[in-house]
């Protein structure tokens, strides 16, 4: 049974500043597969929160060189190498988070990218399997020019993690067949920003793709300012489509059906991952 747990919920450079949410993307699993997407601010510390170790990471995705969604990438990908001390699991990232380009320098060391078995560079149309999951990559329409969005074919239905992105209608008919749509929603109503979705894209966008839950992360201050649980339920009415806003551990299960839940935070003291 393929699951999503979110490590963080906001979006854009002020949320991340301030952490008025967590903006530590989300993880992915599937058939004993860990696959975490976008490890930015807060990633670590609420993985620590809910029991995840980063030695069980299999891969690590960044989607483009923002570090709203990169900061925490390095030492993840440290903690699934063992430290550094064995060579395993995946990378993959845009062009300008692995090779730079385009003004940015890639935000991943020389020496972390060496770390892992796998490293791949993703552009839109590629697709890499990760044990068992394959991820397709798909077109966006960022700040950052190489940012991708991303399909996993899970046990459970296809899951979309839209990379942020500007809308159009082809962008969104990439996403078409998906059973969960991780959509980044950062600004309300019609309340614009270039290169971002708002409320009333979110509209457009889920009447296309007709997933069977829309999920919308990657929320700015004047979303949360505003109430983003109300703008997701506008969007619910006038699509016919499940939309709920993301919250900071949330979990979402597919299986016969597709439940949502939060994830129990453990308690402090002594964590018996911490020996190795």
């Amino acid at each position: 049974m393929a699951r999503i747990v979110f490590l963080g919920t906001g979006g854009g450079r002020h949320t991340a500043m301030f952490q008025a949410r967590s903006t530590g993307g989300m993880v992915l699993e599937d058939s004993g597969t860990r696959i975490n997407v976008d490890p930015g601010p807060g990633a670590l510390t609420n993985m620590m929160r809910i029991g995840f170790s980063p030695y069980a990471t299999d891969a690590v995705v960044v989607t483009h060189c923002h570090p709203d969604h990169y900061s925490d990438a390095e030492v993840l990908v440290e903690g699934m190498c063992r430290g550094g001390m064995r060579r395993r699991g995946a990378l993959c990232g845009s062009v300008t988070v692995l090779d730079g380009g385009h003004g940015y320098v890639s935000c991943l060391s020389p020496y972390h990218q060496r770390l892992p078995q796998e490293r791949h560079v993703l552009t839109p149309g590629d697709s890499v399997t990760i044990g068992g999951i394959r991820m397709d990559a798909t077109e966006s329409d960022h700040g950052d020019p190489t940012t991708v969005g991303l399909r996993f074919h899970t046990s459970g239905g296809v899951v979309s993690f839209v990379g942020d992105t500007g809308y159009s209608d082809e962008i969104a008919r990439q996403h078409v067949g998906s059973r969960v749509l991780v959509l980044p929603v950062t600004t309300p109503d019609d309340e614009r920003i270039h290169h971002h979705l708002c409320t009333e894209d979110a509209v457009e966008f889920v009447k296309i793709v007709k997933p069977d839950l829309a999920v919308f992360v990657h929320l700015g201050l004047l979303m949360l300012s505003v109430g983003p649980d109300e703008q997701a339920r506008g969007v619910e009415e006038s699509t016919g489509v499940r939309c709920v806003a993301g919250e900071d551990l949330m979990e979402i299960t597919l299986g016969n059906s597709i439940s949502i839940s939060t994830m129990p935070v453990r308690g402090g003291g002594w964590n018996r991952d911490w020996v190795f």
